[in-house]
């Protein structure tokens, strides 16, 4: 079978943006129905994207996955009606009770359980199957050998698996530390991140006294903070700190394109990439990334190969990737100790909004300098167009500048011949919605974070 490619759509701009690159199916929900609570989709906006969807052969799938309250199982009737309205392809759900009502008012609606449910065996596959649900999302804390397994035990209902985006360090994101240290709860989708969050070291006396660890430009050099494991010996989880905290619970992103190639052996329905509230040009390259690798695989899998997908993965701002569970447990390596924010080596630069005659209109995202070279990623492959632009035209006033910033939809208006090749060319290999990228401009250390991250995650895939 051919697994379906599944993209977040956290915007009717993402939703658009994945399909362009190769997306089988979209997920997406409204701020009152899910755990999408930063979602910038409203009723209209979904009711657009699910005919902008259907009229392009594709899916999409809404969410109602959060967790209820008294409060919101009153609701559950407007929600469901909304929904029977809309025709989806499918709703995410992960309450028993929100199931139970889905399925005795909107019986014609498909029912797929949230990652929320904590599925992990095939037993409970099994259940959900056997109280009318149609599709499993797997926690993603099973390993790649009981995918296979529960697989092979449970042929007839789709399944489906996570191959990349954030990690959290709870089990299938039913955490409750946000909710105790920001009063925001993760099961309601309003997690704060506090699993992020810069921690700095203590010491209490046996008097009761708090005592800080003062480092130091003297002292950071002498020692370093290590906690090992009882079943672990040897494997030592290093606590850093450093002038901004400790981030113990840090963890790093999920990539399975090194392992891609033994998922799609597995044969699931549908892999899903994670990343709602992430930009266009995330939505861009995980969707023609993966839609490269895996028509690849399935036209020659005797001689396919990660790395020239990786090589594009990694334009991604990220936090160092991981394999997550794929060989059943996480390693020391699967964490970030020293650092918090995403890091990359390129930057959104921003979007082709729409074609004016010959002229495209480039809504920015980021700073260009004259000078400075764009690389817009062709959709339906891998190759990229660069462009260097010496001055700038304001797509509504005509202003000329040797620099441009990001900013309330700033916009610049830039003609196909600028590209040197034919305008028909350009216009086809470039459609809109069609974004672009540019080089980041990083100090060495950052330079060396990242590296450091591109060895340790080769060294997981090897040990893996």
């Amino acid at each position: 079978m051919v697994s379906e490619l599944l993209l977040p759509a956290g915007s009717p701009v993402k939703l658009k943006t994945a399909l362009l690159y190769g997306a089988d199916a979209v997920y997406a929900g409204t701020p009152d129905m899910s755990l999408r609570t930063q979602s910038q989709f409203s009723l209209d906006d979904i009711n657009e994207g699910i005919h902008f969807v259907h009229n392009h052969g594709k899916k999409i799938y809404l969410t109602l996955n959060l967790y209820t309250h008294n409060k919101d199982a009153d609701k559950l009737p407007h929600f469901i009606n909304t929904l029977r309205e809309l025709k989806p392809d499918g709703v995410l759900v992960a309450d028993p009770g929100v199931f139970l009502y889905l399925k005795e008012h909107a019986p014609e609606l498909k029912r797929f359980i949230s990652t929320q449910a904590n599925i992990c065996s095939y037993q409970t596959v099994k259940f959900w199957k056997s109280i009318g649900a149609d599709l499993c999302v797997l926690g993603r804390e099973v390993s790649c050998q009981e995918m296979l397994e529960i697989r092979k035990k449970c042929p007839d209902i789709m399944l489906e698996t996570f191959i990349h985006g954030a990690m959290c360090m709870s089990y299938s994101g039913r955490c409750l530390i946000s909710n105790f240290l920001a009063g925001r709860s993760a099961n309601q989708g309003k997690c704060a991140h506090c699993c992020r969050w810069h921690y700095q070291l203590h010491l209490r006396l046996k008097d009761g006294t708090i005592k800080d660890i003062l480092i130091t430009p003297e002292n950071k050099d002498l020692f370093e903070f290590m906690v090992q494991e009882d079943f672990r010996p040897g494997e030592l989880y290093e606590i850093i700190e450093d002038e901004h905290g400790s981030y113990i619970m840090n963890s790093k992103d999920l990539c399975l394109m090194p392992k891609l190639n033994n998922i799609l052996d597995i044969g699931l329905d549908s892999l899903k990439i994670e990343g709602r509230n992430k930009t266009e040009y995330y939505a861009a390259v995980t969707a023609r990334s993966y839609r490269q690798a895996i028509d690849d695989y399935y036209k020659n899998p005797q001689s396919w190969s990660p790395e020239l997908y990786m090589k594009e993965i990694f334009t991604l701002q990220n936090r160092g990737y991981c394999l997550g569970f794929y060989d059943g447990h996480l390693s020391n390596l699967a964490q970030s100790y020293d650092y918090t924010r995403t890091l990359g080596e390129w930057l959104f630069a921003g979007s082709i909004i729409e074609w004016q005659n010959d002229d495209i209109i480039f809504e920015l995202r980021n700073y260009i300098n004259a000078g400075e070279f764009i690389e817009f990623l062709v959709p339906g492959s891998l190759e990229n167009i660069r462009l260097t632009l010496n001055e700038f035209t304001d797509a509504e006033t005509g202003e000329i500048s040797s620099k441009v910033s990001a900013g309330q939809g700033k916009k610049i208006r830039i003609p196909a011949k600028a590209f040197g090749l034919s305008i028909n060319i350009i216009k086809q290999k470039l459609p809109q919605y069609t974004v672009a990228r540019k080089p980041a401009s990083l100090k060495n250390d950052i330079k060396s974070i990242i590296t450091n991250q591109k060895d340790e995650l080769e060294l997981m895939v090897k040990k893996s």
